[in-house]
């Protein structure tokens, strides 16, 4: 059995440790504890390993957020990957900095790299992690929210959370969403 963890974010050093990007950081705190190194490959870097007799194929889309759905159908159909066996690692304006939600479906919000999947899809019916980033900004200030970098309190609570987030993508391929949920979701 295979499992997809699509782990959003925007590809380059301007972009690199910003609330935007902690789709990002996570698929690199997973690669890093399954021991595995990302490699540049078509639409995305990507990384596999096996966990628990299962193979995980993890990708952070080289296409810009915006786009995020074309590496998503790729990897999905190049690997042969239902898409419950996938899950979607993203960063959420309307949940508080640190808060880990999973859901097994949902629109995309304001959320420019969900609502491109769900194009790309036509529907709304994936699983994805959301990881809150807060939104601690002023009206019409939210792009340079997203796109800046964590203050040192929230670099302080996603130490701590950045290995929950793991432990949650290790639930849903051992046991899948909806215990994953029940497990994590109200904590």
């Amino acid at each position: 059995m295979k499992y997809l963890i699509v782990c959003l974010g925007n590809i380059g050093e301007e972009y690199a440790n910003t609330r935007h990007n902690i789709g990002f950081i996570i698929g690199d705190a997973m690669a890093a504890d399954l021991g595995v190194r990302f490699t540049t490959d078509r639409y995305a870097s990507r990384a596999e390993a096996r966990y628990r007799g299962k193979t995980i194929v993890i990708i952070k889309p080289t296409t810009y957020m915006n786009l995020s759905g074309k590496a998503y159908r790729y990897w999905l159909t190049q690997e042969n990957i239902s898409i419950e066996n996938s899950l979607v690692v993203v960063d959420d304006l309307d949940l508080d900095t640190g808060l880990l939600r999973m859901k097994t479906r949902g629109s995309g919000g304001s959320h420019n790299g969900l609502n491109n999947i769900i194009e790309v899809f036509g529907n709304s019916d994936f699983p994805r992690l959301r990881v809150g980033i807060g939104n601690n900004f002023a009206r019409g200030f939210q792009v340079d929210y997203v796109l800046g970098r964590f203050s040192r309190e929230e670099e302080k609570i996603f130490l701590e959370k950045i290995p929950q987030a793991v432990e949650m993508i290790k639930s849903f391929i051992s046991g899948g969403a909806t215990n994953t949920m029940n497990a994590y979701n109200n904590k």
